[in-house]
């Protein structure tokens, strides 16, 4: 299928992230946060196809816990791989590209929230040294765009997972092939 690359999306793959990915919705947000510096999308490309994305959060947390508890810290928000594309390491790539990108800009410590009932997501995460923050659970939101345009907010109780970034920076990304498992 040919090789994986992964870089910061351009205005130019809102097509194709919204048809392959779905929700362009929640990619015209991502697209206005980072012109404005709020974040970074980073993109997983096979050939000319997106397979996945991963929003790297620069913001201070919108959940007032991990405002709190973790003021100034990234998170790694909405990672999303095709399902056509899953168990091939696009997911642990995309989060290890948000992770040397926070490494060259400084940053000392990387977060993210996990919902409670994804078991498969927390699994690559701590395998990726995200572990539990110490502080419980958080009441996330999550916006649900139905087909007919309506966007409803919906609250999902999640894990928060930290990973301090210094002592445990990436290795250089691996070069994947589209079709590897």
């Amino acid at each position: 299928m040919g090789d994986v690359s992964i870089r910061p999306a351009e205005q130019a793959d809102l097509a194709a992230l919204a048809e392959i990915l779905g929700d362009r919705g929640f990619f015209e947000d991502r697209f206005t946060r980072q012109a404005k510096g709020l974040g970074v999308l980073f993109t997983a490309w096979c050939s000319a196809r997106p397979v996945g994305a991963v929003y790297l959060w620069l913001e201070d947390a919108e959940e007032p816990p991990i405002r709190g508890h973790l003021p100034g810290v990234p998170l790694l928000n909405h990672l999303e791989v095709a399902p056509d594309a899953r168990n091939r390491g696009i997911g642990a790539a995309l989060v290890r590209a948000a992770e040397e990108y926070l490494v060259g800009h400084g940053h000392a410590l990387g977060a993210l929230a996990v919902r409670t009932d994804n078991t498969r997501a927390a699994r690559l995460y701590r395998r990726l040294g995200y572990h539990d923050w110490g502080h419980g659970t958080v009441v996330c939101y999550a916006e649900r765009v139905f087909p007919d345009g309506r966007t409803v907010s919906e609250a999902e109780r999640c894990h928060v997972l930290v990973k301090r970034l210094p002592d445990d920076r990436p290795a250089p990304l691996a070069s994947r092939t589209c079709g590897e498992r």
